[in-house]
């Protein structure tokens, strides 16, 4: 099993444990998520699971050595999404399956835009563009399934995935949580703009408290389909 984008291997561990006696292969360009997923297989037990820097879209994987490629959220970065699928079909044994999980676009994803709103601090920013890479470069399943055909892939399946997305287990956890994630929104603000941002964003987290954290709505695709 090979694992697009694995970033710190969750994905990749999980489907390693079910694989047993076989083996996954988790991919990243991060070296340092690389090794925070090869510390967790070491910690949790997991030898069949194995880890590499490395770029999906010109990695020279071996010829038909997967029958199944996984990826969540992972696989929207590429520069040339049809050469990246490309070089995955070839690493990808006959009718082997591909099932990713993509984001849908922008205005579906709750998360986002209430942190977009909060950070934006009045400030006009662009919605990401559906056509580059970024997380909702394959948010468009016409653009997706011309990719993917186009790759060496079977129209794909698509089925739409709604679901509570949880951050943090407290609401100081969620807030460290997201803006880390969304530092770059506050780049350009003076101090007092800066502050009120956080401040909204605050504001955000408590109204969407719950038991498990703040939730806030989220909308993928699942795409599944075969090599031809």
């Amino acid at each position: 099993m090979l694992d697009i984008g694995c970033g710190s291997g969750r994905t990749t561990l999980a489907a390693a444990r079910s694989a047993a006696p076989g083996s996954a292969l988790g991919v990243d360009l991060s070296a340092e998520m690389i090794e925070v997923a090869r510390q967790a297989a070491q910690r949790e037990g997991v030898p069949n699971a194995r880890f590499v820097q490395a770029d999906a879209q010109i990695h020279p994987f071996p010829e038909q050595a997967f029958d199944v490629a996984v990826s969540r959220t992972g696989a929207t970065f590429f520069g040339d999404p049809v050469a990246a699928f490309t070089n995955i079909a070839r690493a990808m044994c006959p009718e082997g399956r591909l099932v990713m999980l993509v984001w849908q676009p922008f205005d579906r994803n709750e998360y986002i835009v209430a942190i977009t709103a909060a950070l934006a601090a009045g400030r006009d920013f662009p919605r990401p563009s559906p056509y580059s890479p970024g997380p909702f470069s394959m948010a468009d399943p016409a653009r997706m399934r011309a990719v993917l055909t186009e790759a060496g892939f079977s129209t794909p399946n698509v089925a739409s995935c709604t679901e509570p997305m949880y951050f943090g287990r407290d609401p100081q956890h969620a807030f460290q949580f997201m803006t880390g994630l969304a530092r770059w929104m506050l780049d350009g603000l003076d101090d007092r703009r800066r502050a009120r941002a956080l401040e909204a964003l605050r504001t955000s987290i408590q109204a969407h408290l719950t038991a498990r954290g703040a939730a806030y709505g989220s909308a993928a695709w699942l795409v599944t389909t075969t090599r031809r």
